[in-house]
């Protein structure tokens, strides 16, 4: 059977950004139909839109934390402040595996690196000088480990 971090990093090599495998995996544990989801993390992959910044793998990591712990009131300050500490622990988690959570500063890029809005072709080269399908897994593991470690993916 194949797990959610094996089933985000096969939607990754399908073509879907990295935000969008990840957050992908697990929409149906949430109700959210696939395009709806895809639409939902689409903005996010590349850094958020090919700029490089937070890393997509850790957005759509976070996407999912919101539907597990995401204040749905406006006043709700606690529930914020759940929220809020969880996300700062899973990227904490995910910078402690990886140096960082900035999608550059993984892929090795200059700060000043050329923002460009078209992505780069998937090729057998692409992945093999891209470290994504491993962020991504990780990602996903990071999200057993916190929301899933009971059996319950």
């Amino acid at each position: 059977m194949e797990t959610r971090p094996d089933k985000a990093v096969r939607l990754f090599k399908e073509g879907y950004n990295c935000s969008q495998a990840v957050f992908l995996a697990y929409c149906d544990a949430y109700g959210i139909d696939q395009e709806t989801a895809s639409r939902l993390s689409a903005s996010f992959g590349a850094g958020m839109g090919r700029m490089r910044e937070v890393c997509g793998a850790v957005s759509g990591m976070l996407l999912v934390a919101g539907l597990e712990t995401g204040a749905v009131e406006g006043k709700d300050r606690e529930g914020k402040k759940k929220n809020y500490q969880t996300v700062q622990k899973l990227a904490e988690e995910y910078r402690k595996k990886n140096g960082s959570i900035i999608c550059r500063e993984l892929l090795g890029l200059r700060k000043d690196a050329p923002i460009q809005a078209e992505p780069e072709e998937r090729t057998e080269e692409y992945y093999k000088k891209r470290p994504c399908p491993e962020l991504i897994r990780q990602a996903a593991e990071i999200l057993e480990e916190a929301f899933y470690s009971d059996g319950n993916s």
